[in-house]
């Protein structure tokens, strides 16, 4: 056996083997020579053991192959490894090249290369690469025998990920631990570890053994952690916050923030042995860990000291949940500046920057939570906002007189309703908007919920103009009395005023009880065609139902009878049923044939659509932030509209004159006969009678819409009349500009009212006893409703309704 021991020593010069440590590839070998050469004598330590010539030949192309082995060296760079849940790293994003190397490459060829096709540094560069079946640590390449060795390591894999880190990447994806725990590495586990490992296997005869533990980093002589480009941020900011024995802070509160920002930098968590308005003491909440920290009130002062502290660390930070160390409050303090920057900032966004800042993992809950707190830093907490309802009416009235801002609470003190009208809205609606208002309403999601009811009105130029809204706790019929019994009174006209409403929900009956005869109530045809859908559901196909409703919009714009019963025939034509119903639902509160009032054409109470669209963008908002909000917003259009309507040159608005010189263009075509006196006979594709004197014209064109229809203005024509003088005044400029003519003042200090003034009042508003639903809200607004939705059609009785597997005739 002295030969083969001989032997074996000789192939361990010539050549390394292909799996390290093998003892069974050796013994395949030497057996092979042991048969061959039984006879041959142990050669002397001074000469080469002399083999068959077969076997030397056999070796020497073995050899040589080794040496020529080529294997692919698959090269990213500029992308980011990602933490797996199983605690195995993968590489994305970047790009990536293909280079073939072997035993003879030279490191610096191979850098000089892969340095040309990044466009990278080479002194700055650092080579990585994952060992087979190992996806948790990273074996660096620093000279040419670890290159050597990686290629040794593949076995028969032709390919390898090679991962080129220049020094920005480093920068993003390492970070030193600080100088208090030189002696060991501590990770969060949040990041996963990213380990330089040396491995020497120049004099290895046995198997290599290599226990990595998960998240946990090997001690070598400079540790390095996987991070992202930000996660060292807390190191870098808030390490030196506590420094030690003598350091001095204004108060307790203080001293707790800046520990709390240590840990975090430091990554450990702590409990507190004794924290009272004398002294706190601090330990590392490992139990065998002996860091601490003592801090009590130096005496004859409001200084805070610390007096003693243990800086040695034994315990590994890294087996505390990283959320132990996140509060609420301080991920709110820390998302304040980035809230008030970006409102829809979500509490994904919160999570991803805060594990990318900080190295902290947040649940969604967390992250929510934490947006709640540093909203009501911002804006105050709701509770306060319904403690500041006295002090923000009367400042409302203080700086815009006029106004109208009352609030009523329940017996208990809590609150119950509010209205505000400013004056800027109430002059500019009596002054120069129609006697037309769009009542509607919107829910409001915030902390306790509520309805929001508005009254909006149409400016001469068919532009929304807000004239009053009201909080409520729900919509009601004792509310909307309520909200119009204000309106009333903020309004005080002797117009007749036509309301474009719904009719359920109490605001028929509160409408008819407020105003009496001194309104019309034309029903909204969204509502209407709504119900419709709802009283005959399951009887008719998709199809069927929208000719229905495009029927009844036809019957509602009809300006004659005749024109009316024609689409209510094609009802018939289609149900009887419908057009019972049809006929049933009250024509003359929804179609200009009968309808008493004027309402312009403008036949939906979604008309305010822009103002309850500001609505969705405050009604998470306080109270009185949502109300100011608003405000602002109503100012500012005002502000606006006044401005351009001053660069106006037409004598009508925009919109009317358009439509005034549309029929001006059509009535070039028509003959104009007179009858008797100021009634006038036009003939094009109709004969129609005008009567000039009392805006009449058998059209109804004229009385629906206010300005004068094209057989109207070919009677001014033929007679030498200016049809400007025969518009409504409404849709001159100047009353357009009389509407605008008033502003809405700012209301100062609404966030942080003065204390004083506010408890001077002596009334103490308490929040109202409904809370918000849990779970995510509705974000559709009421109102804006799909009137034709499709239905369920069953594939085999052809019934509505149901689908073929719930049909009951199978």
């Amino acid at each position: 056996m002295a030969i083969l021991s001989y032997y074996r020593e000789y192939f361990m010069f010539i050549f390394s083997p292909p799996q390290n440590g093998s003892h069974s590839f050796w013994f395949l070998i030497l057996s092979l020579l042991y048969a061959l050469n039984t006879k041959h004598p142990v050669p002397s330590t001074h000469q080469p053991p002399l083999l068959p010539s077969p076997v030397t030949r056999w070796f020497r192309i073995w050899v040589k192959s080794m040496a020529t082995k080529k294997v692919i060296a698959i090269c990213q760079s500029g992308g980011e490894f990602v933490t797996n849940k199983d605690g195995s790293l993968s590489y994305t994003s970047g790009e990536a090249y293909a280079i073939d190397i072997d035993q003879q490459t030279q490191l610096n060829d191979f850098k000089l290369e892969v340095a040309e096709m990044f466009g990278c540094n080479v002194d700055t560069m650092s080579i990585k690469y994952f060992l087979p079946g190992n996806k948790k640590t990273l074996i660096t390449i620093s000279k040419d025998k670890d290159l050597n060795r990686m290629i040794n390591f593949l076995g028969d894999s032709a390919t390898v990920d090679v991962f080129i880190m220049t020094e920005e990447a480093v920068a993003r994806n390492i970070s030193n631990m600080p100088a208090s725990r030189s002696s060991r590495t501590t990770v969060s586990e949040a990041v996963a570890p990213l380990i330089d490992v040396a491995i020497d296997t120049t004099h290895t005869d046995t198997p290599m053994e290599m226990d990595v533990v998960n998240c946990t980093p090997i001690s070598t002589s400079r540790p390095v952690i996987a991070i992202e480009d930000k996660n060292h941020k807390a190191a870098l900011q808030w390490e030196n916050t506590i420094t030690g024995v003598n350091q001095r802070f204004s108060s307790f509160s203080e001293f707790r923030e800046a520990l709390h920002k240590y840990s975090i930098a430091h990554g450990f968590a702590y409990k507190y042995k004794k924290n009272d308005s004398h002294r706190v003491t601090v330990k590392c909440k490992t139990q065998s860990c002996p860091w601490r920290i003592y801090a009590s009130r130096l005496s004859t002062t409001q200084l805070i000291c610390i007096k003693k502290m243990n800086t040695n660390h034994t315990c590994d930070g890294a087996v505390v949940k990283a959320g132990y160390r996140a509060t609420r409050g301080w991920v709110g303090s820390i998302i304040k500046d980035k809230l008030k920057e970006s409102p829809n900032y979500s509490p994904k966004d919160i999570a991803n920057d805060i594990r990318r800042e900080f190295g902290i993992q947040l649940n969604y809950s967390q992250a929510w939570r934490a947006k709640e707190i540093a909203r009501e830093q911002l804006q105050g907490s709701y509770k306060d906002a319904y403690t500041q309802l006295p002090f923000f009416c009367d400042k409302i009235k203080e700086t815009n007189p006029g106004s109208f801002a009352t609030f009523t609470t329940k017996e208990d003190s809590s609150f119950h309703r509010l209205f505000v009208s400013f004056h800027a809205s109430i002059s500019g609606f009596q002054n120069g908007c129609r006697p037309l208002l769009f009542l509607n309403h919107t829910p409001l999601n915030s902390k306790y919920r509520g309805m929001l009811l508005a009254a909006t009105a149409a400016d001469g130029d068919d532009g929304v103009f807000p004239l009053a809204f009201a909080v409520v706790d729900s919509e009601s019929n004792d509310n909307w009395n309520w909200f119009l019994n204000e309106l009333k009174s903020a309004v005080s006209t002797s117009r007749k005023i036509t309301f474009i409403a719904d009719f359920q929900n109490g605001i028929k009956e509160a409408l008819a009880e407020v105003f009496g005869d001194e309104g019309y109530h034309g029903y909204c045809l969204r509502y209407l065609t709504d119900k419709l859908n709802k009283d005959l559901k399951g009887q008719f196909s998709h199809e069927a139902r929208r000719l229905m409703v495009s029927d009844i919009f036809a019957a509602a714009y009809a300006p004659r009878l005749e024109a009316f019963e024609r689409c209510a025939d094609s009802i018939k034509g289609i149900s009887p049923e419908a057009y019972n119903w049809v006929v049933q639902s009250k024509p003359e509160q929804w179609a200009n044939a009968f309808f008493p009032g004027s309402r312009y054409n403008l036949m939906t109470s979604s008309f305010g659509e822009m103002f309850y669209s500001w609505v969705s963008e405050a009604h998470e908002l306080p109270i009185t932030q949502m109300v100011d909000v608003l405000r602002g917003k109503m100012m500012e259009l005002i502000y606006t509209r006044r401005v351009e309507s001053n660069q106006w040159l037409s004598r009508l608005t925009p919109s009317k004159e358009d439509k005034l010189q549309k029929e001006i263009a059509t009535s070039r075509s028509l003959q104009v006969l007179l009858a008797h006196g100021s009634i006038f006979e036009v003939r094009g594709e109709s004969i129609d009678i005008v009567d000039i004197d009392h805006w009449d014209c058998s059209c109804k064109e004229w009385q629906l819409t206010g300005l004068p229809c094209c057989h109207a203005i070919a009677v001014f024509e033929c007679i030498g009349r200016d049809p400007y003088e025969y518009c409504s005044r409404y849709f001159m400029a100047e009353s357009y500009r009389l509407t605008y003519s008033e502003s809405i003042h700012p209301v100062p200090n609404v966030d942080r009212p003065i204390q004083s003034e506010s408890l001077q009042l002596g009334v103490i508003v308490s929040p109202p006893p409904t809370k918000r639903r849990p779970g995510r809200p509705k974000m559709k607004q009421a109102g804006f409703i799909d009137v034709v939705k499709r239905q369920l059609q069953c594939s085999k009785c052809k019934g509505l309704g149901h689908n073929k597997k719930t049909c009951k005739d199978l």
